[in-house]
This record gives structure tokens, C-alpha cells and sequence, in this order.
């Protein structure tokens, strides 16, 4: 891959500005996906003129604010089932869906060499506290709830577990130091298609079930200017280059 497409510099520098008076859509986003949509949002308003407000959280608490009347365009969740849940609802539009990314879970530490490259660390005896997100919200700690049960330290980790709402709840546990290590996505700890700090495990994915990532456009805002733009940005090849340098699969 052309190292010049994983990162947000690069993918403006291909791109001509196309001048337009442009729209803005309100969009509901996973945490885990804070840092690319960021560098999304600034191709986007590059190239189209159009904008986006970024609310983030859990799926399931962004899912809950959509029900109560929450005035979102777009839903960039951390899984398949809301944005599907969403359609038979009639909320989501119809035939809008798909997959923009599918996340990896990694045990991160800030401390370096803390943990090893085999996950090790989950044994030792001077573990401290787990950070993880809520598994009820947050498709993340449900595929952290998975990996522990394959690996057979339920029993062990559980008291040294503590909880985080969302995924990014969860890597501020751990980056502050109130949790020893944490089970977060990767996309949290890259940056261009490195570690940014710290020391990781990528957990194996034969551990948890695919987090495959739909984003779902909301039936009342089809006519969205800036939402359509956005859902047809993210399908673009330098996106999804951008995507990958997080640490997503496509």
C-alpha cells in the first residue's frame, strides 16, 4: 500500500476542492471510531463544502437517543444488528446500510512492555485492574465478554475488571493509569499505521466474534445533502485506505 494514502495529509493533498455552499448533517458515531471520523469529516468539508456534527458514544446509548427523537442523519455504529434494528423500525433508510469498517480488539497498556505479544500479562499475578466497555451497549466489551470466556479467565479477571460506558471511556481508564491495561479498539491506539505509545496485544479474532461496523442513513434526512455526501465518501478508495491506517479491516 502506498503509505502516502494512510494519512489525512496525504489523502488532501490528491484531492481538488469543489466549492459549494455546503449543508451539515448531525451524525451518531461509535466511539471507537472518533479519530477517523475526524480526518473523514475534514476530506469531507474539503471536497464538498458540506459539514458534520460528530456526536459520539456507545452503539446502544446512540441507539436509545435515536428512539427518543435524537435529531441525527447518519449512524456510524459498532455493529450490524442496530443499523438493521433501525431499518425494520422505519427509521433507517431502506437499502442505505452497509459495512465501512470491521474493528480488532487489542489488550493496550500505556505503560511500555507491559503487555506482551502474547497476552500474557492477563496471568501474571501483579495484574492490576481491566478496563472494559459495557458488553450491553458496547459491541467491544461484548467481543472482550467473548475473548475472556474462550480463554478461560472469566473466573480470574473478574474481580479486577472496571467497567467503561463506551469504548472510549474504557482507553481513558487505561490511559490514565486507573486501569492497569484495557481491552480496546485498535483504532484508539494507531496512528498513520503505528502504535502511537504504550504496549499492545491484538487479540486473535478466532477469540470474538466479527465486529462488523454498519453505517445506516435515517429515513428523514434522504434528502440530506451533507449526509448522502458523507455515506458516499466513506465507500471512496482514499477513505477507505485512511480506514485501514487505523487498524480496520474492509
Amino acid at each position: 500500500m502506498n503509505t502516502c494514502n494512510m494519512t489525512l495529509a496525504c489523502v488532501l493533498a490528491a484531492i481538488t476542492p469543489t466549492w459549494a455552499l455546503g449543508a451539515q448533517a448531525q451524525v451518531a458515531v461509535a466511539a471507537n471510531f472518533a479519530e477517523p471520523i475526524k480526518a473523514i469529516a475534514a476530506v469531507l468539508e474539503k471536497t464538498t463544502g458540506h459539514t458534520i456534527k460528530v456526536t459520539l458514544g456507545a452503539t446502544g446509548k446512540l441507539y436509545a437517543q435515536i428512539k427518543n427523537g435524537a435529531p441525527f442523519d447518519v449512524l456510524l455504529s459498532a455493529d450490524t444488528a442496530t443499523p438493521e434494528k433501525l431499518e425494520k423500525e422505519g427509521l433507517g433508510q431502506p437499502g442505505s446500510r452497509f459495512t465501512y469498517a470491521t474493528g480488532k480488539l487489542v489488550l493496550w497498556s500505556a505503560k511500555v512492555g507491559r503487555v506482551d505479544d502474547k497476552g500474557q500479562v492477563l496471568k501474571a499475578a501483579d495484574l492490576g485492574k481491566v478496563s472494559f466497555a459495557n458488553p450491553k451497549v458496547a459491541p467491544y466489551g461484548a467481543a472482550t465478554v467473548q475473548a475472556i470466556e474462550k480463554l478461560g479467565l472469566t473466573a480470574a479477571l473478574t474481580p479486577k475488571l472496571v467497567q467503561g460506558e463506551s469504548i472510549g471511556q474504557t482507553y481513558t481508564f487505561a490511559s490514565t493509569g486507573n486501569a492497569d491495561v484495557g481491552f480496546v479498539a485498535m483504532s484508539q491506539v494507531l496512528e498513520g499505521g503505528r502504535l502511537k505509545g504504550g504496549s499492545m496485544w491484538v487479540v486473535p479474532q478466532e477469540l470474538y466474534s466479527p465486529i462488523r461496523q454498519d453505517a445506516v442513513l435515517m429515513q428523514k434526512s434522504a434528502s440530506n445533502e451533507a449526509a448522502q455526501a458523507l455515506m458516499k465518501l466513506l465507500k471512496s478508495p482514499n477513505i477507505k485506505d485512511l480506514i485501514r491506517s487505523y487498524g480496520y479491516e474492509l
